[in-house]
């Protein structure tokens, strides 16, 4: 459908927890629209969204898939996005190129953990949400009662705009219908309570409502995508997907009364490429010079790497021009297409609000911003979880170390939450994501798409070496061995500076006792032991170095010998003032049922963890703030899992460092000088 108003589209991304039915009612959309000639099947792996093997394999969605149908002259399109924990940033990071979210909660399983994340995820951006009440042919079904646990733990800003009848087999329109029975009462109570919603949100609607005038069917279809926006009304519907039940309802109503491009507001796009630059000032208007965002990034086997690209404004055509950032030098479109699932069909323009992917452009990353006015642009995309979970990989095959990380960072590009990186401190290639299924799942990809195998295992903790207290140390460096010596004496203190100071070098020589131009000498001997390690291999930090005095000899003296008194003079300071280990300290958000607080309080207890506090949320959860060493939690999210059943989830991001105890100090100074002894052994 090639459309030329952005108030003809309407761009959708369904949330939800995984399992919930959201690829299988998408599948559904592409039948009832003929896009497919069967229904495709999650399970039998026949579907156009869940296409790739590892999806196929697991039968759920791993990354977002994008399609689109058309009804009742609206181009709708919708991104599915994947439904466990673990691929929440997919389903973050895809929320940047839709208008409205619908959240789908299974009947039977009810509210679950991602449910309520990803809920409120999208209020946090400010998006209209609807709720989508899937299975509800399932046997013991109780929709009465899961309709007061959505109204509980989501606001009473959730009214049904449709309501299912025959036990389930057929949907009502509480917008045209104002009389009639349900599964779930009388339809006329569910239409005044969702007519008060959405006149809600206009003030002049209120005052005509409250003063008994009926307001007129247009009024309302105006009203209700901004009631949507004002988030007043959170309109819920109810289906059976595979049996087509609620299907062309939804559509209907998302084609009637939907915001469009034209409705929400804009994304902030800014002049420049700082966060603190003024915004731009642009239009969803076809005729304006183009703007897009491309909020994702993914592989397509045929045709390459494919950015999405959401239209903020403008016309693109395949000889559309465009620069990124702060770039000088552009590029040109070429070829530009609508996605269908696994297809790609290329298409000869798109317009402003409409969603397209560009291939063959190997510059773009997620989050640019691509314009044609030569002119720096930032876009701010939602923030996404800091990936707390890691592991230290190593490869197979034996020279596979490059492949290895070019192939990482290919899969980075794609994934928001997924960061790789090699730690100077520890030696290791470290990946990092949301939890072990998404890890297990981006190795999985790597095996499959670049035929590379890794091993795994635990990362190194990075922790730290600092002092407690002031010290000198001396050393005098002088070596004879025929011809020309070596001579180099240094005198120096050390200090402990504040936590997160850094390192500070101080010349406090009197006269010409050192020559200046041995300082940085000195100062590399210094550096060679505070990036090795002290006592336990890890890198000093928070320490202040003031060389005091020492003595050097008009021939023997030179660089090399004064690196070498610096590096064993500061060694001899810092073993007199009291080192210590600092490990990092992650603060924690973790959300769990009220009944499992103790529980989680007993366990962190046990962990070195210290509470902070408990917040109470609707739905009978809570959230449970605590600090705790990274050593203890850094697997915490399988002990979550079991202590909870699966239903807790949480969050983690450094706070600080501090000195371990003295026990714990004796156990990685042992280790680290076994692990010393094993390589002298070799």
């Amino acid at each position: 459908m090639a459309v030329s108003k952005p108030q003809d589209i309407r761009n959708i991304i369904f949330l939800g927890h995984g399992g919930s039915g959201k690829t299988t009612f998408g599948e559904a959309m592409l039948f009832a629209t003929k896009v497919t000639t069967r229904l495709g099947s999650v399970n039998d792996g026949t579907g156009v969204l869940d296409f790739t093997d590892i999806e196929k394999e697991r039968k759920h969605s791993v990354d977002p898939s994008m399609a689109h149908v058309e009804h009742d002259g609206k181009l709708i399109n919708f991104i599915d996005a994947p439904g466990y924990p673990d691929f929440i940033g997919g389903a973050i990071g895809a929320m940047n190129g839709a208008d409205a979210a619908v959240v789908f909660v299974s009947a039977p399983a009810g509210i679950e953990v991602n449910t309520r994340k990803l809920f409120k995820a999208a209020q946090d951006a400010k998006m209209p949400v609807a709720l989508m009440i899937g299975k509800i042919d399932a046997e013991n079904v109780d929709l009465e009662r899961l309709m007061g646990n959505i109204t509980e733990a989501f606001g009473q800003a959730c009214k049904p705009a449709v309501l299912p009848a025959g036990g389930g087999k057929s949907i009502v329109d509480c917008m045209a219908s104002e009389k009639g029975d349900s599964d779930l009462g009388g339809v006329a109570d569910a239409h005044t309570k969702l007519v008060e919603g959405v006149v809600e949100a206009d003030e002049k609607l209120m005052e005509a409502y409250l003063g008994g005038e009926t307001i007129s069917a247009e009024k309302l279809t105006e009203a209700f995508s901004k009631a949507m926006i004002a988030g007043t009304l959170v309109p819920v519907f109810f289906s059976a997907a595979k049996s087509a039940v609620g299907v062309k309802e939804f559509m209907d109503f998302a084609s009637k009364y939907f915001p469009s491009p034209l409705d929400v507001p804009a994304r902030i796009v800014k002049d420049g490429t700082k966060p603190d630059s003024q915004p731009a000032a642009f239009a969803c208007d076809p005729a304006k010079p183009f703007v897009g965002l491309a909020f994702k990034i993914t592989a397509d086997p045929f045709v390459g790497k494919l950015a999405w690209v959401r239209i903020l404004q403008g016309t693109v055509l395949p000889e559309t021009q465009f620069v990124l950032r702060d770039e000088k030098k552009g590029g040109k479109v070429g070829h530009l297409f609508k996605v269908q699932g696994k297809d790609t069909l290329e298409i000869k323009q798109a317009i402003a609000g409409d969603m397209i992917a560009l291939a063959k452009i190997d510059d773009i990353h997620s989050g640019d911003v691509l314009h044609t006015e030569a002119k720096p642009m930032f876009a701010s995309v939602l923030p996404t979880p800091h990936p707390m979970y890691s592991l230290a990989v190593t490869p197979k095959a034996r020279g596979d170390e490059q492949k290895i990380s070019e192939a990482l960072s290919r899969l980075a590009e794609e994934d928001p939450t997924f960061i790789m990186a090699r730690d100077s401190q520890t030696s290791e290639t470290v990946i990092s994501g949301i939890g072990d299924l998404h890890l297990r799942i981006m190795l999985t990809k790597m095996r499959q798409r670049f035929d590379l195998d890794v091993e795994t295992k635990p990362p190194k903790i990075p922790y730290r070496e600092t002092i407690t207290a002031k010290a000198d140390g001396h050393y005098r460096h002088k070596k004879q061995t025929g011809g020309a010596g070596q001579f180099g004496e240094v005198y120096l203190r050390v200090e402990p500076m504040e936590r997160g100071a850094g390192y500070e070098f101080v010349d406090e020589l009197f006269g010409e006792s050192i020559p200046r131009q041995y300082l940085p000498a000195i100062e590399k001997g210094i550096t060679d032991i505070r990036q090795a390690g002290a006592i336990a291999g890890y890198p000093l930090q928070d320490i202040r170095v003031a060389i005091t005095d020492g003595k050097h000899h008009p021939v023997d003296s030179k660089e090399v010998a004064f690196r070498t008194a610096g590096k064993y003079a500061f060694l001899d300071a810092v073993e007199k003032a009291r080192p210590v280990i600092l490990e990092p300290v992650v603060l924690m958000e973790i959300t769990v049922p009220a009944n499992y607080m103790g529980d989680i309080a007993s366990d962190l207890s046990g962990r070195r963890g210290r509470i902070l506090g408990q917040d109470m949320l609707p739905g009978n959860m809570c959230v449970v703030k605590a600090q705790a060493p990274l050593a203890e939690v850094m697997q915490y999210n399988s002990q979550l899992r079991s202590v909870t059943g699966g239903q807790g989830s949480y969050s983690m991001e450094l706070s600080h460092y501090e000195p371990v105890p003295g026990n714990v100090q004796a156990q990685i100074v042992a280790a680290h000088q076994k692990a010393r002894e094993e390589d002298k052994d070799k």
